[in-house]
């Protein structure tokens, strides 16, 4: 079982590396229709700013689009990878990634799973809120924005790489 993360500039190599079943991209509300990869297999589109809370003029991740994720990632049969992609690598597909490991191995402490995550892609800065919604609609009580919280801010990059976030080892 494998979750694979990158920028959307790697995503065609991705593909081409590993075949992955599933596609989750996260990209801005504002982003072209040329800008969003066609899913070979399953794919989810989840448009929406990343930010850190609620601000005018922008589109925050909420509890129906982390339903969405949720429901998605159910759905993955893990037989090949699943891929999840936003702009940068770094903020929107991590907390994604987050989420889909903390769903998907729920006997895991979120700790872990946020450490394993931090080895993997130590630029990784997970949004704040799209963890905040999934810690509340996967009932862990707050463990999840702790975790994420605790490995801090990743190191400064323009650009993550794509790499992968084993759940067999999370």
């Amino acid at each position: 079982m494998t979750l694979l993360v990158c920028p959307l500039s790697q995503v065609e190599t991705a593909r081409a590396l590993h075949r992955p079943s599933h596609l989750v991209s996260l990209l801005s509300p504002v982003s072209t229709a040329e800008a969003w990869p066609v899913a070979d297999g399953a794919g989810l589109r989840l448009a929406f700013h990343d930010i850190a809370q609620p601000r005018d003029g922008f589109t925050p991740p909420d509890a129906a689009l982390v339903a969405r994720l949720l429901d998605f990632a159910a759905g993955w049969d893990a037989a090949r990878p699943m891929l999840v992609h936003c702009w940068a690598g770094v903020s929107r597909s991590t907390a994604a990634a987050f989420v889909v490991a903390c769903q998907r191995a729920p006997q895991r402490s979120e700790r872990e799973i946020a450490q394993a995550l931090r080895a993997a892609a130590p630029y990784a800065t997970p949004n704040p809120l799209l963890v905040s919604l999934a810690d509340a609609a996967l009932g862990r009580g707050g463990r999840m924005s702790a975790a994420i919280a605790e490995i801090g801010r990743g190191a400064d990059t323009f650009e993550g790489a794509l790499f992968e976030l084993p759940l067999a080892s999370v």
